[in-house]
């Protein structure tokens, strides 16, 4: 189906970590694709999920630590595959993991995720994303049942099948998202991974060893409870898409479901971190 589509074009400074803050508050408010400049980002949302106010949204353009100036236009349907081509790079994670684009060459890597990202979140570009990988390259999924929430392109789902996983459930409230995350999961011959589309309230009723929620602050405070309750007797939650002042107030959620802090990762201010119960 096409689509008609705004094209805003963010100029930022300073750079770093703007550009950073600015694509995940747009990809809150609804925009769907990004592509970083030298000097910002080009952010895009679709004509019929615009609104004059959307922009008041973005807390990042009141901020007095970054001059950031804004312009947007009507585009025309643009072959999105085309657009990653000439902007997604292989990206290889502790020299275990390669996430690749189909036109990428073959990776002499243990695991191998071939992903056509579209213009859905999760390609291992993202520190976010990264650093949830490199969690799930060093931690056990033998055996284990797996619940994926915000599962992007399925990125972390496809991992963790391939790390022995015996169920992944991978959920998103994305259109796109989920969409693209069944054509990953067939794309890399996962057998495992069962995508849904919708939020935390449709999480199945089974109980799962391990929890991957890499979305946002607001989202993970708002369904930790919900998360709490999917887990057996025991098992181990993995967080990321916040920053790292927000760490101190995630613990805390955390640590009142019954939830014990082990460590974290750190990776340009953005931070994933491994909790246990």
């Amino acid at each position: 189906m096409s689509q008609i589509y705004l094209e805003y074009q963010f100029n930022v400074q300073p750079l770093q970590p703007g550009t950073e803050i600015l694509i995940a508050q747009l990809g809150y408010a609804g925009f769907e694709s990004f592509v970083e400049t030298e000097t910002g980002v080009t952010a895009y949302i679709q004509k019929n999920e615009w609104k004059a106010t959307i922009l008041d949204e973005i807390q990042i353009l009141s901020s007095d630590e970054f001059s950031i100036s804004t312009s947007f236009s009507e585009i025309a349907q643009i072959n999105w595959n085309e657009e990653w081509e000439k902007n997604f790079e292989a990206i290889e994670v502790d020299g275990k993991c390669v996430v690749r684009a189909p036109f990428h060459p073959s990776a002499n890597v243990p695991y191998e995720i071939v992903i056509e990202p579209k213009m859905s979140f999760g390609t291992g570009h993202h520190e976010t994303t990264f650093m949830m990988l490199q969690y799930i390259l060093e931690n056990e999924f033998d055996g284990k049942h797996v619940l994926d929430m915000g599962c992007g392109t399925a990125v972390l789902a496809i991992l963790a099948e391939m790390r022995g996983a015996t169920t992944v459930d991978a959920i998103d409230i994305d259109p796109w998202c989920f969409e693209n995350s069944e054509e990953n999961v067939a794309r890399n011959n996962c057998s495992h991974i069962k995508v849904q589309l919708g939020d935390a309230n449709i999480i199945p009723e089974q109980k799962y060893d391990v929890v991957i929620a890499n979305i946002n602050r607001n989202i993970l405070l708002n369904d930790m409870a919900t998360y709490r309750k999917s887990f057996a007797s025991n098992g181990i939650l993995y967080l990321s898409g916040f920053y790292e002042e927000d760490l101190p107030i995630i613990t805390q959620c955390c640590n009142k479901l019954g939830f014990q802090f082990v460590d974290n990762k750190k990776k340009n201010n953005w931070i994933a971190a491994k909790f246990v119960i």
